[in-house]
């Protein structure tokens, strides 16, 4: 029997977000949804992980790597794999849950959401670090690593496989920094969280730390300002982040100060289309996550 869009609305309709959802995400920037995501989908996910990091994959990389990003050499720091849903298929039960997609599409005001791409996150917990604040999440904006996308209302779910709240070193928004005319280049791997000192002489800087229950998850803007600071739990903070595009978004250039074309790596994974720049409608790499494909 064939799910429909309409099915998954009516069987969904107590859990994506009210009018007063979306015009609060209109006004901030981000939204907190309730527990909304069935167990087995973050039970599935955190096997995932663990095979993820145990070496294993169902598939390598589009290219025939194995991994973007942290490798177990690089030690007990942030760790962030990007990709990770398209080579693990317990990671991919996550991020293409029609929930994520459809509360995005609700906020978003789009009729289509398809991935953009995905990072599976493990933040260390302080104790036995070195040095503290190394695994900070630096301050910075989605929109200033996509300047080759055409849509500035890309947005991103953030998904906890636990709860988590400030002891955790959780995301935390700069509220209502999406609608600031001027564009803020942070630094997401910087770690100093002083660094929003300097935005706070051009703007009014209302910084809300998330509580996020397990089964529930929060979705931002592009041009959000957030970040996060220390674990202090005494246990890893595992989550994923879901970078999300609207179904008309396309590849557009962008010069950068300097002169040269802004890329991202989606560019090396997705088709080329008839005039030879990377397709973000690519079905391998950015599947549509709302409406479900057929």
């Amino acid at each position: 029997m064939t799910t429909t869009t309409e099915d998954l609305l009516e069987r969904y309709a107590d859990l994506l977000p009210t009018p007063e959802d979306v015009a609060f995400y209109q006004e901030n920037g981000y939204w907190i949804s309730g527990r909304i995501l069935p167990p087995e989908v973050l039970d599935s996910a955190e096997r995932g992980m663990a095979s993820f990091y145990a070496g294993h994959a169902d598939r390598p990389m589009p290219d025939g790597s194995d991994r973007v990003g942290w490798r177990a050499e690089h030690g007990d720091v942030l760790r962030k794999n990007d990709y990770t849903s398209l080579i693990v298929d317990d990671l991919a039960t996550l991020v293409r849950h029609p929930l994520i997609g459809a509360c995005a599409a609700r906020l978003n005001g789009e009729p289509e959401i398809r991935l953009w791409h995905d990072q599976l996150l493990y933040k260390p917990s302080e104790d036995g670090l070195t040095e503290s604040g190394k695994v900070n999440v630096g301050w910075h904006t989605d929109r200033q690593y996509w300047r080759s996308a055409a849509s500035a209302d890309m947005l991103t779910a953030w998904v906890p496989f636990h709860d988590v709240g400030e002891r955790e070193g959780a995301v935390s928004f700069v509220a209502g920094s999406h609608r600031w005319e001027d564009d803020v280049v942070l630094d997401f791997f910087n770690p100093d969280l002083s660094t929003l000192d300097a935005v706070r002489k051009q703007h009014d800087v209302e910084v809300v730390v998330a509580e996020i229950p397990r089964g529930a998850m929060s979705i931002h803007h592009c041009r959000t300002v957030h970040g996060s600071g220390p674990n202090r739990s005494g246990a890893p903070r595992r989550s994923m982040a879901i970078h999300m595009q609207p179904g008309s978004n396309r590849f557009v250039e962008h010069t950068r100060p300097d002169g040269t074309l802004a890329f991202h790596p989606n560019d090396q994974y997705v088709r080329r289309d008839a005039a030879g720049h990377p397709d973000y409608t690519d079905p391998a790499a950015c599947p549509r996550l709302w409406p479900p494909a057929a």
